[in-house]
Formats: structure tokens, C-alpha cells, sequence
């Protein structure tokens, strides 16, 4: 049976890492569990719980900065923010549609680098951490950046540990900006789009400052809870606007004109917008099972790829980002089929994910700086083994 450690101080946690060094005694790093099925089956008899770290520590609406402990719920996150009229602008992504849980922390989302559809406005989760406490799998207490964006000192560590999925250290409190919510945001469908790529990069290469650029091809549309969409019985170009309301109202006038010539025109006014953005950010239309990969690729090549592919998908972030639902043992198929960009297998059953690379292979020189790092973070990979 595996034993859970469970501390609640940055000191406890100091004192059960230090320990796993002195024995070489593998840890799974984990807040929730709710991200379990991403990367590749761990195997630990000890499980280091950080769901007991949690608590906002500071929040500074006017500065628009926040620190929390690591295992602060996202709950509690969204609440605090929501009250104050602000939001994480990177829009992350929640397990549910993938993974069937609920919930999360704060630091699982950045130890996941979990993204969503405002990302190629906003950028990553890991541009919107400022800085973050952790210890490394020495054994070592250190810290990185701080509670202001123009914070150059030293080395910026917070890149390097979004999305290291809990193999270089443990962080026990992170620091991340946040910006006001928009007033209004109302969604341009295009129906039956004649051009599906040109229609996205019109739209994400107009002057109107769109916050998300979408495609569902007809299959996948029909599983949207909105009926705008379901009811079209057609392949849907979505383009988000975000924004003051006279502003928002002008620039989805002006994206029509410019979308026009592609197909029907239709407008999803806020609450429609909120629902739409959550079904694609969260792949809440392959909740239902099957493996799932995540594909990026260049965006100008996403809609001929996908559909050389033939499998059952849909588009993000104007064509880079394919939603794929193809089994995972067709790693070799689907990497093939784009030469430049890369494939995660996002959901799949452990044993598959045991049997594949879930991440796409680096070049060997790519690779083995990739290995000093991790060795130089934790020398006896003790932290999360085999996740990555």
C-alpha cells in the first residue's frame, strides 16, 4: 500500500524531501491528483501530498499580483479573483473533459503549464508566473523572481519549471499576475467555412485584438451545449472578442465584414461566449472516453494536417493547436504526419501510456541538456520519476 506524506509547512516539506534523499527514496509530487493521467504512469511507494500547503498569502487587487500556497485550490483562486473583477489571463484549462476530476491547485496548474484558447493573446501559464518558492531534489530550499513583473534578478526559474510536471523540485508557494476581467465578450461564427485556414488567420491577423480563434468540424459541433452551434449541422469557425462593450460591439462588426465572404455570419452574445470558450478550452466534447492527443503544429498547416489525419479532431489557437481523439498506439502514424511541431498523448489508459512516448522525442543534443538540467535539480531522481 503507498504511503501518503501529507505536511502543511514549507518546513515539513523541507523535512520529507530531505529525508527521501538520505534513503533515495523516490517521491510522487502531486496537489489534488486531478492531473494523473497526463505524462506517463509514476510508480512510488510514497506519495508527497502538497493539498495541505493552501492558502492565499497575499492579493493585491490594484497591483494585479497574488501569492498563494502551491496547494491552494483553483477554486479558492477563481473565487478570490472573481470577486475582485479579475481573472488568470491565460485562460487554464480544467481535467474535467480529459480526465473526468475536478478541482486542482495552483501549483499543479503550473507544474502542468495548462494553457487555454487566450493563450496566443496573453501568452503561457508560465509568462504570467512572476516567481515561486521550492525545494529542489537536493534537498534545497530556493526561491525565484518575486511580486513584480520588471523582476530581472538572477535566473528566470519560473520558466524553466512550468510544465516540469513536478520533476525538478517541489514549489511551496507561487506568485502570479493577474489582469482585469473583460466587460463583454460576444463570439463571430462562420458556418460552413469555404476556407477553413484563411478564415482563422484573417481573423487572428486582424487589427481587432481577437481573444480566441477556433474550428469545430461538424461531429464535434454537434456535441456543443449551445444551440446556435448543435442546431447548424455544419463544420463552425468561433472568433472570440473581449473588451470594453462599444468596443467589443464594433470590432464584431468589422470581423463580419472581413468573414463574410467565407460563409454565414452569426453572433453569440456573453453567456453563449462563456459556455463555448469553457467546451473547447476544457476538450469537453471527447469527455465521453478514448485516447486523446494534443497536437502543435503551425498554424497555417493545422486544418491540412488534421485532415490528412482523419481522425475525429477539432482546431485551437487558429489552427496551431489540434484536439485529436486517436487511439494511443498510433504514436508512430501521427507524429509522421508533420515533420515540424509535436504530439503529447493527453489521455490514455496506463497501460498505453506505459508502452509509448506520451511526450514527442527530443534530438539527442536537445535531450541530453534536457538530462543535465533534471540531474542538476535532483542528482538521485527521487521527485516524481518517469513522469517525463
Amino acid at each position: 500500500m503507498r504511503e501518503v506524506l501529507k505536511p502543511e509547512t514549507e518546513d515539513q516539506v523541507l523535512e520529507v524531501v530531505r529525508w527521501a534523499v538520505s534513503s533515495k527514496t523516490p517521491l510522487e509530487v502531486r496537489g489534488q491528483g486531478t492531473k494523473q493521467g497526463l505524462g506517463n504512469p509514476v510508480v512510488c511507494d510514497h506519495i508527497l501530498d502538497l493539498s495541505g500547503l493552501s492558502g492565499i498569502e497575499l492579493y493585491e487587487p490594484q497591483e494585479l499580483v497574488m501569492t498563494a500556497r502551491a496547494g491552494t485550490p483553483i477554486a479558492d483562486i477563481q473565487a478570490a479573483l472573481d470577486e475582485a473583477g479579475q481573472m488568470m489571463a491565460f485562460e487554464p484549462w480544467q481535467p474535467k473533459g480529459l480526465y473526468r476530476t475536478e478541482g486542482g491547485t495552483i501549483g499543479g496548474m503550473f507544474a502542468s503549464g495548462a494553457s487555454g484558447p487566450r493563450r496566443p493573446l496573453a501568452g503561457a501559464a508560465r509568462d504570467h508566473m512572476l516567481g515561486f518558492h521550492a525545494i529542489s531534489g537536493r534537498g534545497e530550499q530556493f526561491k525565484s523572481g518575486g511580486r513584480v513583473v520588471k523582476n530581472v534578478t538572477g535566473f528566470d526559474l519560473s520558466k524553466l519549471m512550468s510544465g516540469s510536471m513536478g520533476t525538478l523540485s517541489v514549489m511551496t508557494d507561487v506568485t502570479l499576475k493577474v489582469l482585469p476581467k473583460p466587460e463583454k465578450s460576444r463570439t463571430v461564427l462562420v458556418f460552413a467555412p469555404t476556407d477553413v485556414g484563411r478564415a482563422m488567420l484573417d481573423a487572428q491577423n486582424s487589427p481587432y485584438e481577437v481573444s480566441g480563434v477556433a474550428y469545430l468540424p461538424v461531429e464535434v459541433a454537434a456535441k456543443s451545449q449551445v444551440s446556435y452551434i448543435n442546431h447548424a449541422s455544419v463544420g463552425v469557425v468561433a472568433v472570440r472578442v473581449e473588451g470594453p462593450a462599444p468596443s467589443v460591439a464594433v470590432r464584431c462588426q468589422l470581423l463580419r465584414e472581413l468573414l463574410c465572404k467565407y460563409g454565414e455570419v452569426e453572433e453569440l452574445h456573453t453567456s453563449n461566449t462563456v459556455t463555448l470558450w469553457r467546451e473547447i478550452r476544457d476538450v469537453e466534447y471527447f469527455s465521453e472516453g478514448g485516447d486523446i492527443w494534443r497536437l502543435s503544429v503551425t498554424p497555417s498547416e493545422g486544418p491540412t494536417i488534421a485532415d490528412a489525419l482523419g481522425d475525429v479532431h477539432y482546431l485551437d489557437w487558429a489552427g496551431g493547436l489540434i484536439w485529436l481523439q486517436a487511439s494511443g498506439q498510433d504514436a508512430e502514424r501521427i507524429r509522421a504526419a508533420f515533420p515540424n511541431g509535436h504530439a503529447t498523448l493527453m489521455r490514455a489508459p496506463n497501460n498505453v501510456r506505459a508502452s509509448v512516448d506520451v511526450f514527442q522525442p527530443h534530438p539527442d543534443g536537445l535531450q541530453a541538456l534536457m538530462d543535465r538540467v533534471r540531474a542538476g535539480f535532483d542528482p538521485h531522481a527521487i521527485l516524481t520519476p518517469g513522469r517525463m
